[in-house]
């Protein structure tokens, strides 16, 4: 039989290289990689649907799937995963100390939509008592004028939203005292070349995000899998193959992590960062299926609705394709 030719679009991230690299093929299929950053790869999924398979935002693939126009459905293979308490840059002349005192203030964030936005706006919500709505917010570009948000979103009244001036973006407009903070994935370069005032919200985020993992025992997703809705209905055992092939590539990336002869990343302290981390997370801190990360995911779908993206609190099982909630796959299913 035949294999199905399918378009595959992702970071190279060394979850995913054993795929990319074909050591993992991915059963009944042949892939034409594209690999691509999320700042390129997402506008051409949300405004074109570009690939059969890709690495998706997953705040996006909430807000379009409980709206009703999602294109792909969910794989619980959760491909990015990133702490976000370090990702809050404030004016430090502002008398900003604590997240409290972001209420009334104006905050940067390149798209509302974007998780690392959802899981900061939870975390400050949750963690310390700061509503969204108490927040004014604007959107814009990160670095260079021009950018929107991904995918079209509607706010409530109570939410204040306005998108930065033509010719500005929001690391500019931090510099310049012109916003009181910035919430952003990517290091602003304001902070990056040291501008007067800029500085982080939490500089010593790492025992802050230490200290949130061990209370809430969540690591926040960021990216998931996806598969095109249309060829997955006419291939019902593509999801899970998928599922299959990622599962055995985050294996095998896990243990290379662990090999001291030599690395597999560019750290010199890799083994020794290594431990650090699973002394906090234990060693299964990557988990795939959506059963294992239902915390995690069920506060991003309260948050979105509170955050006035989502139209309604969704279920765990709506976001995915159909029984997919465990991280395993049914052979029988093969092609």
């Amino acid at each position: 039989m035949s294999k199905l030719k399918i378009s595959f679009a992702c970071c190279p991230y060394d979850r995913l290289n054993p795929i990319i690299s074909g050591r993992v093929p991915i059963e009944g299929c042949e892939p034409n990689f594209f690999p691509l950053r999320p700042e390129e790869l997402f506008p051409r999924v949300y405004a074109t649907q570009d690939f059969d398979v890709t690495e998706l935002s997953a705040s996006s693939h909430i807000l379009t799937t409980l709206r009703g126009d999602a294109h792909y459905l969910g794989i619980p293979a959760f491909v990015s995963r990133v702490f976000r308490h370090g990702d809050i840059y404030i004016r430090t002349d502002r008398g900003i100390r604590s997240p409290e005192e972001l209420r009334g203030r104006i905050v940067g964030v390149p798209e509302y939509q974007m998780t690392a936005a959802l899981w900061i706006r939870g975390i400050l919500a949750d963690e310390y008592g700061v509503k969204t709505s108490e927040i004014r917010w604007r959107n814009g570009g990160l670095q260079k004028p021009g950018r929107g948000e991904r995918t079209p979103i509607t706010l409530p009244a109570s939410i204040e939203l306005e998108t930065i001036p033509a010719g500005k973006s929001l690391s500019g407009m931090l510099a310049d005292g012109e916003i009181d903070a910035l919430i952003t994935a990517v290091q602003p370069n304001c902070y990056a070349e040291k501008a007067p005032n800029v500085g982080r919200l939490f500089p010593d985020y790492r025992a802050v995000e230490e200290a949130y993992y061990r209370k809430t025992g969540m690591f926040p997703i960021m990216h998931h899998m996806a598969v095109r809705k249309s060829l997955a209905e006419e291939h019902p055992w593509l999801a899970g193959n998928i599922l299959k092939a990622c599962l055995l590539a985050r294996n095998i990336a896990a243990e290379e992590m662990k090999s001291t002869g030599m690395f597999y990343a560019m750290l010199p302290w890799l083994s020794d960062d290594l431990a650090r981390a699973h002394a906090v997370m234990g060693p299964d801190m990557w988990p795939y299926g959506a059963n294992a990360n239902r915390k995690e995911l069920e506060a991003m779908l309260r948050w979105s609705f509170e955050q006035g993206l989502a139209p309604r609190q969704g279920k765990v099982e709506e976001i995915f394709a159909p029984g997919l909630t465990e991280a395993r796959w049914d052979t029988n299913h093969s092609p």
